[in-house]
């Protein structure tokens, strides 16, 4: 018998702890119950990626689940920089164990005391290596030590009924999973990535598949770092965990990617290798072949993978027929993490059933699991909102994404307007600086706690339009979009150059301007663009956000020259935007009430 202690680490090594009950909200569990289950320590061996990978892996049985009386299971793995013993990540076999499901939570590949190589969640690699464990789960192989699963419930011979549910790199391994077997029953990702191109790279810009963004730079060697020090946080490392001098614990391909990205240079090979890399080990990728109804939960305070991403995913799966449904929860990986609003879903915490969230987790597996098929597994789409006092009513529900239903103009004259007829002709301009001049976050000090700057424009290095002040309350719930047109010489004559570096790059954003004349970036996000072609107009779609504009406040857009969370623009390359009625920048506003 086990009894660990239920705890959290920060972003960097995120996952979720994921108590389940029988179809909707469970009664308490006594303590009794939460003592009934046995916890082994296990090792596998099975085949990923042309290569064998050991697999440190913990089995959680709950007592009375034998033969005779099986269960289902869950499958899940950590954060990227954790382990199967991390507080969160433990802390979910202990969860399920304690509600009847049989647990086996494990190291991923390259971390813990797994072995092999990082490998960004590749379905032919880390998704093969998770379907090795599936095939214990379902009594056909034997760990090691010749431990077998005989206690697993069946929908088949050889075909195990099982979920998984993780965060963040336990996130995206369940669709990379699901992708290679077909098995998996029911996944619960929670703020993971769609498309790593666009997670660390990201360009707004619409038709731009081809043409990377701006260098997401400190997260991305965050985590860089992470993964290429840890002879120094794991000694005695497994030897099939080291590559070379040159590229430590990361399959070389990871390596060349990041080495790309920090060159600042994007020639035509390069820029084909790093996009195909990058999404080759995505979602985006082979979404296609995900099958297994998913839950998705993405967090609004996230400016590593943003509600985009999930939004994304979401309107895969649902136009090729998966069964999905999408929840936006109010944290994410920046900031407020390991301090979740009251009524939020909280990591440190067994009792799902508190939560919005956890009864959606609850209904999830009680229907796709336990086969309740009378459980309601909740509306298509929720989203939290943090202007909401009763932790009981933070959540509203929707059948389907909300519409882009509002216009404003980019007026001459720097303002925001609600008429095309009311734009004033006039031109208004900005130039970079050798050195960033926007400041939107430190991207890791949310993750660690530590206090971050306000947000900044420097003058001159940016341009903005303000609107009127609101004539009632607005709430924004989804992606605004922007269509924009500049002059920009310099990147004319740069951007066909043969190395995408070339081409202009522009961060727009939109700030909420109170009466006292502060303002509130949301929750710091931006989106980063590097524009396919300055001669032509192009959209930009910022990330999606939940925010209510209160009656008085006004709505402020903002085109910066740069951003120092990001690698921007090589060489000067001064820009004009120019507005007439005719011929204006639009900003669109998915608006809900009113």
């Amino acid at each position: 018998m086990s009894r660990r202690p239920l705890g959290i680490r920060a972003a960097l090594a995120l996952s979720l702890t994921a108590p389940l009950a029988l179809g909707g909200p469970a009664a308490a569990i006594d303590q009794q119950t939460l003592d009934q289950y046995t916890v082994t320590a296990l090792k596998f061996t099975v085949p990923a990626g042309g290569r064998n990978c050991t697999i440190d892996a913990d089995l959680y049985r709950p007592a009375g689940v034998d033969r005779a009386h099986p269960a289902p299971a869950v499958l899940v793995t950590n954060g990227f920089g954790g382990s199967k013993s991390d507080g969160s990540t433990d802390g979910i076999g202990k969860a399920f164990a304690q509600r009847g499901y049989v647990g086996l939570v494990y190291s991923g590949l390259g971390f813990g005391g797994s072995g092999c190589l990082i490998s960004l969640d590749d379905p032919d690699i880390d998704g093969t290596a998770a379907s090795g464990l599936i095939d214990f789960l379902a009594g056909t192989r034997a760990a090691d030590d010749g431990t077998r699963a005989d206690f697993v419930t069946l929908d088949r011979k050889g075909d195990p009924r099982v979920g998984m549910i993780g965060g963040s790199y336990g996130g995206a391994v369940q669709l990379a999973t699901a992708a290679v077997d077909h098995r998996v029953d029911a996944l619960v990702p929670l703020i993971t990535w769609n498309d790593l191109a666009y997670s660390l790279d990201p360009n707004n810009a619409a038709g731009s598949s081809a043409v990377p963004g701006a260098f997401k730079w400190q997260w991305t060697n965050g985590f860089y770092l992470i993964g290429e020090s840890q002879p120094l946080t794991a000694p005695n490392l497994d030897p099939t965990r080291v590559n070379s001098l040159v590229c430590l614990h990361f399959v070389t391909k990871a390596c060349d990617t990041v080495r790309t990205l920090n060159s600042g240079s994007y020639p035509a090979k390069a820029t084909a290798d790093l996009l195909g890399y990058a999404r080759g080990v995505s979602p985006v990728t082979y979404l296609n072949r995900v099958k297994a109804p998913t839950l998705l939960v993405q967090g609004q305070a996230d400016t590593l993978f943003n509600l985009n991403e999930a939004t994304a995913t979401y309107k895969t799966l649902k136009a090729q027929g998966t069964t999905t449904k999408m929840v936006w929860q109010s944290w994410g990986h920046s900031g407020g993490m390991t301090d979740p609003a009251a009524g939020e879903l909280d990591l440190s915490k067994g009792d799902l059933e508190s939560s919005y969230v956890g009864r959606r987790i609850l209904s999830w597996f009680g229907r796709y699991l336990l086969e309740h098929k009378g459980v309601d597994t909740g509306p298509a789409f929720a989203y939290y909102r943090d202007w909401i006092t009763d932790p009981a009513d933070t959540y509203a529900t929707a059948s389907q994404l909300p519409a882009l239903d509002e216009k404003l103009y980019l007026s001459g004259d720097g303002k925001l307007v609600d008429d095309r007829a009311k734009v004033a002709r006039g031109s208004r301009s900005y130039t970079n600086w050798a050195v960033p001049t926007s400041h939107s976050e430190s991207s890791l000090n949310g993750a660690i706690g530590l206090p971050d700057p306000a947000p900044y424009d420097i003058a001159g290095t940016y341009v903005g339009w303000t609107g009127a002040p609101l004539t009632r309350t607005t709430d924004v719930v989804g992606a605004p979009r922007a269509t924009l047109k500049v002059v920009s010489p310099r990147a004319e004559r740069t951007q066909n150059s043969g190395d995408a570096a070339g081409k202009l790059v522009l961060f727009a954003k939109l700030y909420d301007l109170a009466p006292d004349g502060s303002k509130t970036l949301v929750h710091r996000l931006v989106a980063p663009v590097r524009v396919p072609d300055v001669t032509k107009s192009f959209t930009v779609t910022l990330p999606a956000i939940v925010h209510r504009f209160a009656k008085g406040h006004r709505l402020r857009f903002v085109i910066a020259a740069s951003d120092d969370a990001y690698t921007g623009n090589r060489g000067i390359k001064p820009v004009t935007v120019v507005s007439s009625p005719q011929d204006t920048g639009v900003l669109e506003l998915p608006v809900v009430g009113g």
